[in-house]
């Protein structure tokens, strides 16, 4: 009985990166876990698969019992744990063949095994290891170390029993689908948000460190440690934001995709600093200067600064420090026996008057001093006093104008920094705003900047190393205790001081910069979610002086009308007004939209102007003004040559232009989002990080609004979550050469569409259900008796071109051929089942979907009811059952980007000579940032509303979520407090939000 814990302890340790990293090297992780946690087993290295059959023997057996289900239950008297099946597509190959291999084996060794499980301390925790998650692979593992001695400890499935018990009918909770399209990320997928116990909330990284990751995540994104380990779960197992934050809610405990993505960054940066790590201990290795000291201090950093200080004395054509320098002449041991046994040093036995460095006692005296000093700043006890003692300090930061030529700095930039030329700031109150213009005008070489750290701080901790960690443990001469003094005061000034400053200069910096990303991703997603205008005929105007303004007329498709170029500002304005007239009239358009470019200020005078004269009439013109940023940049692409043909770029832009007022989010999309300009210091910060955020908001966006999947665009497509330009493209060409699709099933059969970008962008693919009867009618009618070919056809089945091909065998077996009404909702293919079940509680159809009766069946039953307790009969969560609410009460053609703000149409215009201190006035936003916000008020110039004035009281309740500030296109009623007309600027106060 003593051999067959250790099988199984070695077993739960290799499953963990077979089974939950498979994207790791799983062969160098299993034998680097055995060969820490029992390096003297040897047969499993001897015969790799034999060893696994003991525990296949203990855990196969409960497969029998359970044979029709897709979940396993196992079992121990009175106590049980339910462990979930997981997606066996993305298991380790040999493990699933070994399984089946001693499947018959198994069976034959059912009664044994069950008197083993009920004798032994491990019962449950040893088998299945296939199906066992991370967090439960490492409690098993803590379980194990503890409990290895002992047979009468219970069982540690009672640990999980209460937080599995809902696991039960996993079947219905995947809709009827296969195991391959089941999530193996959590461990509880349909029970309450799961908090792992302490020992399993562990996640194995493939580059151990002295720390968790778990913990650190935690730490520095205010976040629960179990919702660190869910995310980090999801995440390596591909799932995209916006999937998580719509259908994986109660495992991140409702977190929005903004902190969602903070996380995300944060965990790259410990990854990378960990990679890195790696890197230079193999590096130090290889040329043979690896001690264990610097191992330790190495796997200590938890960033690229503390691993800079360590590592810098062993870079490659490094002359060496002076502590190595004195290593090398022999001096580290002297240094070592002044802190151990300093009555036995003698260091006028080390003088050697023939070598350098050793020549004097004076030589020898500092070669230790930089020894003491070197040890002193790299240990890990002291580095962690230090800084938190300057956490209860004032520590500022200052910046003072730099003696530089004036040849070098131009005086205009000189004069954008006058705020900072004598400026200083405790560093836990300087603003993020304050620290990238500071980082600016040091760049530029108009500013100087330090940290000042206050001698207090040095005082206070050269007393603690005297006294407490540096103190020599026997009696030390007075000359030896100089020494040391000097050696504190050395190392602080030298090397500690540095590193703080290099510390908290980066940890501001980076704070700044993202949150500086995280304003741009915020500002971003308010414009993309601008409330679209469809349904009407627009006018877009670019303007110009020279070469005229620009004019495109649209449909409400979106389809190119009429372009011209009309010249309203060299003296033909009242002619080129007969051409405007005649072509508002002939397409019958009453919207114009003037991009707010060069000469926008004079053509939209124009426009107010022929307006109020009433000239347009019998139409009732209306004009708004939008963004033309990325207009001109986005004219000029291939993306744009291969949708407009033929069109000049310049009239390109006016129907750029126009399509932002018809439809923002498809439109915008086309451009890179770092070119739409509501930022702030975008060229300053981290580039990759602003283009990674960026790509991910606008793919929240797209995601979260949906696209149709039959008529949208391939540029649109690209932006659904799981899906990229290749698979987009093949999307397109299997739509045109096999007609629209008819249901989410068929997303399966295009090329390069596997389980795991189906289950990503599947609830987000919408299928409009009346163009689908309207299309399958016709086919109906022309095909007459042949209806079923008709409708075969239109679902993409091949006769005779597709080549037979086991996957694509079994993909056409589980595809269904008829239009499904729930593909038109945002309820997931793997919530289909649970759907249905609660169709048949409230006694509803699918017929019934969006329509006033269906809305009023489950307001009248969820009364009766309450969620809490229906979601418990369906076996589901409560966010799981909401978005099926949702998406059954929703009308077919909902768009949540209704309660957003549309463009502000306008018919008059108001002076800047008009304005007056006092004067209210209504608005739009431009542009946020993290020292205010910019709004139009219609002038001709923005005002600014100080971030002061921006009170959570004057936002409404939805507005005072993070992901929801203020930011483009939002309608504000303000207040004029200032007006500076020769440096054109205006002071505003917020009153409301409209």
């Amino acid at each position: 009985m003593s051999s067959l814990p250790r099988r199984a302890k070695i077993k739960v340790q290799t499953a963990v990166p077979i089974d939950e990293y498979s994207s790791f090297s799983e062969l160098s992780s299993a034998s680097e876990e055995d060969d820490k946690e029992d390096s003297a087993w040897e047969p499993q290295k001897k015969v790799p698969r034999n060893p696994k059959q003991p525990v296949c023997k203990e855990s196969k057996p409960k497969r029998v019992p359970r044979g029709k289900k897709n979940t396993l239950k196992i079992s121990d008297g009175s106590e049980g744990v339910v462990v979930k099946e997981l997606n066996s597509s993305v298991l380790i190959a040999d493990v699933d063949l070994e399984d089946r291999k001693n499947k018959l084996d198994t069976v034959q060794t059912l009664k044994t095994a069950k008197t083993k499980r009920k004798n032994s301390a491990q019962s449950p925790s040893a088998p299945r290891t296939k199906k066992l998650k991370v967090g439960e692979e490492t409690n098993k593992v803590s379980n194990f170390k503890s409990e290895s001695n002992s047979t009468e400890t219970p069982s540690t499935s009672t640990l999980w029993e209460g937080a599995c018990k809902k696991e039960e009918d996993e079947d219905d909770y995947t809709a009827d689908q296969s195991p391959l399209k089941k999530i193996k990320t959590e461990s509880c997928p349909q029970g309450q948000p799961v908090r792992f116990p302490a020992n399993a909330s562990n996640v194995v990284e493939e580059a151990e460190m002295n720390w968790d990751i778990v913990q650190v995540l935690s730490e520095r994104t205010n976040i629960e440690p179990w919702v660190c380990g869910n995310i980090i779960r999801l995440f390596n197992d591909d799932n995209t934001i916006p999937f998580i934050v719509r259908y994986r809610k109660e495992l991140i405990n409702n977190l929005d995709a903004d902190y969602l993505r903070e996380v995300q960054q944060t965990l790259e940066e410990l990854r990378t600093v960990a990679k890195k790590v790696r890197g230079t201990i193999q590096k130090i290795k290889k040329e043979g200067k690896m001690s264990e000291c610097l191992l330790r201090a190495l796997l200590n950093c938890k960033t690229f600064e503390e691993l800079e200080h360590v590592s810098a004395p062993y870079k490659t054509g490094s002359k060496g420090t002076k502590a190595q320098r004195a290593r090398q002449l022999g001096l580290e041991e002297a240094a070592r026996t002044l802190l151990e046994n300093p009555g036995m040093l003698n260091l006028l036995s080390y003088i050697q008057p023939s070598v350098k460095g050793l020549s004097t006692l004076q030589d020898i005296e500092t070669g230790v001093q930089h020894i003491l000093a070197d040890m002193i700043a790299k240990d890990r006890e002291t580095l962690d006093f230090i800084r938190k003692l300057c956490q209860n300090r004032y520590i500022s930061i200052q910046s003072s104008l730099a003696k530089v030529s004036s040849k070098k700095v131009n005086e205009k930039d000189v004069g954008k920094f006058h705020l900072y030329q004598n400026f200083s700031c405790n560093i836990r109150n300087i603003q993020h705003h304050q620290i990238l213009a500071i980082n600016r005008g040091e760049n530029l070489k108009i500013l100087t900047v330090k940290v000042n750290i206050p001698d207090g701080v040095k005082n206070e901790f050269c007393r603690w190393c005297i006294q407490n960690r540096w103190r020599p443990r026997r009696f030390a001469r007075p000359e030896l205790m100089k020494i040391l003094h000097n050696s504190i005061d050395d190392s602080f000034k030298r090397l500690i001081y540095p590193l703080l400053c290099r510390e908290f200069r980066a940890k501001l910096t980076s704070d700044a910069e993202k949150e500086s990303v995280m304003m741009f991703g915020r500002n971003l997603r308010q414009l993309l979610l601008t409330n679209p205008v469809p349904g009407r005929t627009l006018m877009g105007v670019d303007p110009g002086y020279k070469h005229g303004c620009k004019l495109a007329i649209i449909s409400p498709t979106s389809q190119i009308l009429h372009t011209d170029v009309v010249y309203l500002h060299c003296g033909q304005g009242f002619q080129e007004a007969e051409k405007i007239k005649r072509l508002l009239l002939n397409f019958n358009c009453s919207t114009v939209v003037i991009g707010n470019g060069t000469a926008c200020r004079e053509t939209e005078a124009y426009f107010a102007d022929l307006i109020m004269k009433n000239y347009f009439a019998p139409l009732d013109v209306v004009y708004c003004i939008v963004s033309e940023a990325g207009a001109s940049i986005y004219s000029v692409s291939p993306e744009a040559n291969k949708e407009m043909p033929g069109l000049d770029p310049n009239l390109r832009s006016a129907v750029s232009i126009a399509r932002r007022v018809q439809d923002p989010l498809a439109e915008l999309v086309k451009i890179e989002p770092k070119h739409i300009g509501v930022g702030m210091y975008q060229h300053d910060v981290s580039q990759t990080l602003l283009k990674a955020t960026l790509d991910s908001v606008v793919e929240e966006c797209v995601s979260f609004v949906g696209v149709d999947i039959n008529i949208c665009s391939e540029v649109l497509l690209r932006h659904i979550a799981g899906l990229n330009a290749n698979r987009a493209k093949s999307i397109i060409e299997w739509r045109e050469k096999n007609g629209p699709f008819i249901n989410r099933e068929q997303l399966k059969k295009v090329k390069g569409l596997g389980p795991k970008s189906f289950q990503q962008c599947a609830g987000f693919i919408r299928i409009n259900q009346d163009y689908i009867r309207k299309l399958c009618s016709q086919h109906t009618e022309s095909a007459g008796s042949s209806q079923r070919v008709a409708v075969t056809s239109l679902a993409g089945v091949e006769v005779t071109s597709e080549k037979p091909g086991k996957k694509k065998s079994k993909t056409a077996a589980n595809v269904v051929l008829k239009p499904d009404p729930l593909d038109q909702t945002c309820i997931h293919p793997e919530s289909y089942n649970i759907a249905m079940r609660f169709l048949s509680f409230i006694g509803g159809t699918l017929c019934e979907i969006g329509k006033p009766e269906m809305q009023q069946k489950i307001k009248s039953f969820l009364e009766k009811e309450g969620i809490e307790k229906l979601a418990e009969r369906l076996q589901t969560t409560v966010p799981s059952l909401q978005i099926i609410i949702d998406g059954l009460s929703q009308p077919e053609s909902f768009d949540f980007r209704t309660d957003f703000s549309q463009p502000d149409f306008k018919r008059s215009i108001v002076c800047l000579q008009d304005l007056q201190v006092g004067t209210v006035l209504t608005g739009k936003v431009e542009n946020a940032t993290l020292f205010g916000i910019f709004v139009d008020i219609g002038v001709g110039i923005t005002g600014l509303i100080p971030i002061r004035n921006v009170t959570e009281a004057k936002l409404s309740k939805t507005k005072r979520r993070r992901s929801l500030g203020l930011g483009p296109g939002e309608r504000v009623e303000v207040q004029v407090l200032n007006i500076d007309v020769p440096r054109s600027r205006i002071t505003l106060d917020l009153i409301r939000v409209l």
